[in-house]
C-alpha cells in the first residue's frame, strides 16, 4: 500500500508541516518488510513512534540504569527518562531544520532499547561472556528488539517498523561497512539486513543524524546535572572546561545569592541551549554548501550533513573526557558497575549451563530450534539484556544466592 496523507479543509496535510526537501517525507517511505495496510490517520513514522512506546522494551527501561544503578535515588536518569530528553531536544532541532520530528522522535525513543541491565557495566559484562559467540553491541541489539525479540503482533515478530527508522537505528553513528572501516558488523544487524537492505555503506537520514547528536547533547549534560547532585564532582571541578566553565561562571555572577540546585539547572538549560544552537548553525552551514536536494542525497553525501562546529566538538570531546574521569571512574560508581558486572557474569553461567532455567516463553523459544551452544548464548544474551536492574538482582539472588 502507498500511503497518502489525508485530507483536511485546509488542504494536504503534508503542507502544514513545512518539511525541507532534503528531509525525509512520509510519503516517500519504503515501507515495512511485512505488507500492512498503513493507519489512515497517522504517518508511518508516528506509527512507527506509537510501536515503540507501546513496547515491552520501552517499558522496561523505567527500571533500567542510566548511570545509577535505580536504588541509588529517585531523582537521577534512567533510561526511560534519558530517551524522553532525547527526543524533546531532536524534535526541537528537527522542527527548527524543517525535518521530520516523527522520525526523529521514533529514533530517539528507539535508540536504548536494546541496552542490558545496569548500563555500560552490564553491556561490558555481557560482550566478555558473549566474546565467542559473536560479542555483545546494544545497537545491535536494538535491531534485534525492533525486529524479532517484540512479540506483539499476530502476522510477524518484531514491530515491523518502516525501513527508514530501521536504517536510521542500525547505522546511528554513521556507515556501517566502507573504506577506514574495520570493525565487523553486528551479527543482529547481518542477519536482518541480509533480508531487508539497510545500505550500511551510507550515511543515515538527516532524522537519525539528528537523534544521534541529540543523544550527546542529552547525556553530556544529564551527567553533568546527576553527577553535580550526587557529589561526584563540584561546580568548582567545573570551572576550567571550556564551554562549561564559563556558562557556570555566568550564571554565578548573575545570581550569586542562588541555591545550588537552581545554579545547577540554570546552568545545565544554557549549556543545551549553546550546543543546540551550534549544531543548528553548522548544520545549515553545510545544507547550504552541499546542495543536497532530498534525503536520498543526504545518504550518499559521504559525510554527516548535521554535525557541531569544529571548536564545539572540540568541547564535547574534553566534557565526554571530564566525565569518564569524573564520573564514570569514580570510586562510588566504580564499586557499583563493579558488582554490576558480576551480576551479569554469573547470571549467564548459570543460564548458558542450565538453560532449562529460563522462564517457560525463554525456554519455548530455546526449545523451537537447534540447542546449539552458539545458539543458546545468543537467546541467553537476548533474555539477561532484557532485565530490569532490579528483576537481575533478583534472579541474581534466586540463582546464586546473594546479589
Amino acid at each position: 500500500m502507498v500511503w497518502e496523507w489525508p485530507k483536511t479543509a485546509g488542504g494536504n496535510l503534508l503542507n502544514s508541516m513545512n518539511l525541507a526537501n532534503y528531509a525525509c517525507h512520509p510519503e516517500e517511505t519504503r515501507g515495512r518488510r511485512y505488507s500492512e495496510p498503513e493507519s489512515a490517520s497517522r504517518s508511518p513514522f508516528q506509527r512507527d513512534r506509537d510501536r515503540i512506546i507501546h513496547s515491552s522494551a520501552f517499558r522496561r527501561m523505567k527500571h533500567k540504569t542510566q548511570v545509577f544503578v535505580y536504588h541509588e535515588g529517585d531523582h537521577y536518569r534512567t533510561r526511560l527518562t534519558h530517551s524522553l530528553e532525547v527526543a524533546q531536544i531532536a524534535r526541537t532541532l528537527c522542527r527548527a531544520l524543517g525535518l521530520n520530528e516523527d522520525l526523529a522522535e521514533a529514533l530517539a525513543l528507539a535508540h536504548d532499547l536494546g541496552h542490558t541491565p545496569f548500563g555500560h557495566a552490564g553491556e561490558d559484562a555481557l560482550n566478555i561472556s558473549m566474546s565467542e559467540f559473536g560479542g555483545f553491541d546494544h545497537n545491535a541489539q536494538t535491531v534485534r528488539v525492533l525486529t524479532k525479540l517484540e512479540a506483539r503482533y499476530a502476522e510477524f515478530d518484531g514491530l515491523n517498523l518502516t525501513w527508514e527508522c530501521l536504517e536510521g537505528v542500525a547505522k546511528h553513528n554513521g556507515p556501517l561497512v566502507g573504506p577506514g572501516i574495520e570493525t565487523p558488523v553486528p551479527f543482529a544487524i547481518t542477519e536482518y539486513a541480509a533480508q531487508h537492505d539497510l545500505e550500511l555503506a551510507t550515511w543515515p537520514g538527516a532524522e537519525a543524524q539528528v537523534a544521534a547528536l541529540s543523544d550527546d547533547i542529552a547525556y553530556n549534560n544529564h551527567d553533568i546535572d546527576d553527577g553535580l547532585r550526587a557529589g561526584l564532582f563540584s561546580v568548582d571541578d567545573l570551572r576550567e572546561l571550556p564551554l562549561v566553565g564559563p556558562v557556570f561562571r555566568e550564571v554565578l555572577d548573575r545570581y550569586p545569592d542562588l541555591e545550588i540546585s537552581r545554579i545547577i539547572h540554570e546552568s545545565v538549560r544554557r549549556l543545551i541551549d549553546r550546543m543546540a544552537t551550534d549544531l543548528l548553525d553548522e548544520t545549515r552551514s553545510r545544507i547550504q554548501a552541499s546542495g543536497v536536494e532530498n534525503a536520498k542525497d543526504v545518504r550518499m553525501l559521504g559525510k554527516p550533513l548535521v554535525a557541531f562546529s569544529d571548536e564545539m566538538s572540540r568541547h564535547d570531546g574534553t566534557l565526554k573526557s571530564f566525565l569518564f574521569a569524573n564520573m564514570y571512574r569514580h570510586e562510588k560508581v566504580a564499586s557499583m558497575t563493579s558488582e554490576a558486572r558480576h551480576v551479569v557474569a554469573e547470571l549467564f553461567d548459570v543460564y548458558i549451563n542450565a538453560p532449562q532455567l529460563l522462564p517457560p516463553e525463554w525456554l519455548a523459544r530455546w526449545q523451537g530450534g537447534d540447542t546449539s551452544k552458539h545458539r543458546t548464548a545468543r537467546i541467553v544474551a537476548d533474555y539477561i539484556a532484557g532485565m530490569t536492574d532490579r528483576f537481575a538482582l533478583a534472579e541474581h539472588r534466586k540463582h546464586c544466592g546473594s546479589e
